[in-house]
């Protein structure tokens, strides 16, 4: 009995200081920025690399834009921005603006601003955008017109060799004879069988189908988002003949307007310039 308790105790002994398999090194996995981080890191470039005190700034609409208008108004709150007067471009972007505090005043006072800061849905090689998706396009234009520079904030997946099948170019008409418009948009030279004409339903604040009734915009008209298989060929065409087309209001293209687009991605964030 007292051998066999003495060769257990051996035993435990002997595996108590045997040598022990290594461990593998733990390797530590960065987490991929989900895309509202992304929207949020250029929002918050673009304020803080393109505003100043005694600026008069353009508030875009958006997912993206939203975190721009956020951070002015922290900046504001802070006291590390000052003087600052804004323009919304759309009833939300107003609205969130308010809540945070930031002064805001309209076009009819100020016919020039120093920087206007917005996403966008789609940006091409040239910096040429589609913009509208969130059915605040023409608010937007006239306010990011008149900027002595216009900022785009997006992340990469935003980028496109063309603009077109990414995404719907939406077109902003009157509600006056709208079905009429929609098959004189559609036979424009630069459009005839290149796209399907879509009257946007339900929410004006988005391209889905999430309604029964007419989308009506903050300026009371109606959107109508043109869809492409493949790429537009001529943009700046295609633009042109929209602007020209009695009962369009204005449409998505935003040529020729950009001043910086600020990108975020896996590598971190980019300034893309013309």
């Amino acid at each position: 009995m007292r051998s066999s308790v003495a060769v257990a105790l051996c035993l435990s002994t002997a595996a108590a200081f045997a040598p022990k398999a290594a461990s593998r090194p733990t390797v530590a996995v960065a987490a991929m920025p989900s895309q509202d981080e992304l929207k949020k890191q250029v929002g918050y470039q673009a304020i803080d690399d393109y505003v100043t005190s005694g600026m008069k700034v353009g508030l875009g609409t958006g997912s993206t834009a939203a975190f721009a208008v956020e951070r002015l108004g922290m900046l504001l709150k802070d006291g590390t921005l000052k003087d600052i007067i804004a323009v919304p471009t759309s009833v939300r972007t107003k609205e969130q603006a308010e809540e945070l505090g930031i002064p805001l005043t309209t076009l009819d006072e100020f016919s020039r601003l120093d920087v206007a800061i917005d996403g966008a849905d789609e940006v091409d090689p040239d910096l040429n955008l589609v913009k509208g998706g969130g059915g605040a396009l023409l608010r937007e234009k006239m306010v990011e017109i008149v900027a002595d520079k216009f900022i785009v904030i997006v992340d990469e997946s935003k980028l496109c060799d063309a603009l077109g099948p990414g995404f719907p170019v939406p077109v902003e008409i009157t509600p006056f004879c709208h079905e009429h418009t929609i098959r004189v948009v559609g036979d424009l030279p630069a459009l005839k069988g290149k796209c399907k004409p879509v009257l946007r339903m339900g929410s004006s604040s988005n391209n889905q189908n999430d309604g029964d009734n007419i989308a009506v915009t903050d300026n009371g008209n109606y959107i109508v988002d043109l869809v492409f298989d493949k790429p537009i060929e001529d943009a700046p065409a295609a633009a042109a003949q929209l602007k020209s087309t009695c009962g369009v209001v204005d449409h998505g293209f935003f040529i020729g307007m950009t001043t910086a687009v600020i990108i975020a991605g896996e590598a971190g964030i980019s300034v893309k310039t013309p």
